[in-house]
């Protein structure tokens, strides 16, 4: 049984590198893809918020190389639609098909986000790509991925990350860190874990909007995820 039948899946642009040091690892973008699949096969309508760090991060590009805050966001929104792409040929070419949706319209080949679009095609079973974050500056894609959960009235959004759920410290640094199985947005502030950026937090807390932290490097994870399994760490309104 079904617990999460529309889901807002967060991809870190860095998941797409796997353990390579180059910025698209295939056999990971393959693997991704069939973790989506498994969620799809079971009737869940999912759309999926592509990061860019991959290629470029803003705030590095403005700390390092001396670019203006907002220019460097912006080129940073421009690699989330180069993984885009890559995300929906690759969804296509693997007999999934897969809708791109751009906070900004781009040339003559990517048109600007339409929500009653989308919303047709999440009920026609196709996967929905967001790219371009919020479309403006001094945005995460963390804030892109809150925003186009609620627009597409998504029962869950996921933030699949290299960690299986948020911990209580860096599990790759303390040992004795244990994983919260679950905890409320209150909470997750109180003890400073990190878990989103403080404005993609605030709009999901007070739109309701629940997330879930999970691994997207351990198979399976997705699916136990909408079953309603004990997988990552829930974190709740209230």
């Amino acid at each position: 049984m079904l617990k999460y039948k529309r889901i807002l899946l967060k991809l870190s642009g860095e998941s797409l590198m796997g353990d390579s040091k180059e910025s698209v690892n295939p056999d990971t973008v393959t693997f991704i893809l069939e973790q989506v699949k498994e969620v799809l096969d079971l009737g869940v309508q999912v759309g999926i918020v592509i990061g860019g760090g991959n290629f470029f991060r803003g705030v590095a590009g403005s700390d390092k190389l001396g670019i203006q805050r907002a220019n460097a966001d912006t080129m940073g929104m421009l690699a989330t639609v180069m993984n885009g792409i890559l995300l929906r040929d690759s969804f296509n070419s693997h007999g999934i098909d897969a809708k791109l949706f751009s906070a900004f319209p781009i040339g003559s080949f990517i048109k600007g986000y339409n929500r009653d679009s989308m919303v047709k095609r999440l009920d026609n079973g196709e996967v929905v790509i967001f790219v371009g974050g919020t479309g403006s500056p001094f945005f995460t894609t963390d804030s892109g991925a809150a925003l186009r959960g609620l627009e597409m009235n998504a029962d869950l959004l996921i933030k699949a990350t290299k960690v299986d759920g948020v911990y209580s410290a860096d599990p790759m640094k303390d040992s004795s860190a244990t994983r919260y199985s679950s905890l409320s947005f209150n909470e997750a502030i109180g003890r400073n874990l990190g878990v989103m950026d403080m404005a993609a937090f605030a709009l999901c807390r007070e739109n309701n909007l629940n997330v879930k932290v999970c691994s997207i490097f351990k198979p399976g994870s997705l699916k136990r995820v909408v079953l309603g399994e004990d997988e990552g760490t829930l974190v709740y309104c209230g």
